[in-house]
């Protein structure tokens, strides 16, 4: 994500490296590096000029103070805090207050709206403990109620539809009822993707609005198609005032100019980010992380916050049990490996460590990067799973056979399965939060 950008920003960056101070030349030199690497990101030039005079403003007003801080640690501070504002300044919460709280969402054809309305729906249910309602508002499109039907039972959310109706606003207004009588207290209503050239669909979506009153309007663009997305966002909120813009398909997009621009141009929020096709993969957008992200720093906030989710404390106590007593087996690796998959995409997870994104970025590194050893440990019997000491030549031979791996392969995934759940077993076992090595500190005054 925005990789091309951050390579860019980084080499910009760079002219900073072995200077003494902050001089007027050298901060010049850096600016337009950086302007450069805006426009390249399909920034728009008025954009990327308003804002590198804001760097350059601030820039030259350091002269006099933090001099311990390097010129280039400097800089990246002052980039930072302007692409922050650039973005919005700070996350900004739905507004889902009524009986029940109505959502609207728009977009054009192919944005993703169908996917990022389960999403939705799937986010207020888990981290909102909300009960949502999802509408079927797109009569148009072949299908489109039945998809939203199938990702509403995935994720086990009632679906309201009127199949023979092709009265979008009329749907509209009956699922609001319908929410009211069956105690919903969100109603997510997907609409039909539309062109902003298209007059008769963009007035179509602005009596929809004017009949549900929505607490939000959210337009739903794909961050991958750039200026395009922003000239799209100015179009649809003329017309609709929206409050909020959700970006798709982040993980695809190298450049990042929609992100860096939307917020300028309509004056409205980022609100979503979403990546991938997990329903599971949506998340509140948040400008100080982007930054991070956007030079290098990764997220680690929003790492552990993304575990934090899929922890389950009384799992966690059990398999400590089992580590401690070294009876850690392949069902419990299989446990953690799906636990690992329900937190995201696992590149897009790497590149929220810091330091990572680089290290990551031309390896092919997916979910499918543990089909290798699921294929392996669900080619064992219920009983070896259960017990890897059972795991002889015989047997191993048969695993290999049952999936279509070479006994090599086997016997260094056991050995590497053995090492780890040894080092487990001396980590919680060990003094001091099970930190190995920390025994020896025992019986020692503190400093």
């Amino acid at each position: 994500m925005f990789e091309s950008l951050s390579d860019r920003l980084e080499g910009a960056l760079k002219t900073l490296r072995g200077e003494h101070k902050l001089t007027e030349l050298n901060i010049a030199e850096s600016i337009k590096e950086i302007r450069r690497a805006l426009v390249a990101a399909d920034v728009n030039y008025k954009i990327s000029k308003d804002f590198t005079d804001a760097i350059k403003d601030k820039a030259l007003g350091t002269e006099n103070i933090l001099k311990s801080v390097k010129p280039g640690e400097l800089m990246v501070k002052i980039v930072m805090d302007e692409l922050i504002q650039l973005m919005g300044g700070q996350a900004q919460e739905l507004n889902l207050k009524g009986n029940p709280a109505v959502v609207l969402i728009a977009g054009l054809q192919g944005s993703g709206k169908t996917t990022f309305s389960a999403k939705l729906a799937n986010f207020l249910k888990n981290q909102r403990k909300k009960k949502p309602l999802l509408v079927a508002c797109d009569v148009y499109r072949p299908a489109a109620i039945d998809q939203l039907k199938v990702l509403g039972e995935q994720i086990g959310v009632p679906v309201f539809s009127e199949v023979d109706n092709k009265n979008p606003v009329e749907i509209a207004i009956r699922s609001i009822k319908h929410a009211q009588d069956h105690g919903f207290d969100v109603v997510i209503v997907d609409t039909a993707g539309r062109l902003a050239v298209d007059e008769e669909m963009m007035k179509e979506i602005s009596r929809i609005k004017e009949a549900i009153l929505p607490n939000e309007t959210l337009f739903v663009v794909d961050s991958m198609t750039g200026q395009d997305a922003v000239n799209t966002a100015k179009a649809f909120h003329d017309l609709l005032n929206y409050e909020g813009v959700v970006l798709t398909k982040l993980d695809g997009d190298t450049r990042g100019g929609a992100a860096l621009s939307i917020k300028y141009t309509v004056g409205k929020p980022i609100k979503f980010v979403s990546e991938g096709e997990k329903l599971d993969t949506l998340d509140v957008f948040y400008p100080d992380r982007m930054a991070q992200r956007i030079l290098g720093m990764g997220d680690i906030v929003s790492f552990v916050e993304r575990a934090q989710s899929q922890f389950d404390e009384t799992e966690a106590k059990r398999l400590e049990k089992k580590i401690k007593k070294n009876k850690f087996d392949f069902n419990d690796f299989l446990s953690q490996i799906n636990q690992i998959k329900r937190m995201g995409d696992l590149k897009g997870l790497m590149n929220m460590i810091p330091g990572m994104s680089k290290m990551t970025r031309d390896l092919d590194i997916d979910d499918k990067a543990f089909s290798k050893i699921e294929s392996i440990i669900y080619s064992m019997t219920p009983t070896e799973r259960a017990d890897p000491e059972l795991l002889n030549m015989s047997r191993k031979q048969r695993i290999a056979a049952g999936c279509g791996r070479d006994l090599n392969e086997i016997n260094m995934f056991i050995k590497q399965f053995d090492q780890m759940r040894k080092m487990m077993h001396k980590m919680t076992t060990s003094n001091m939060m099970g930190m190995p090595g920390m025994g020896a500190m025992k019986g020692r005054k503190p400093f």
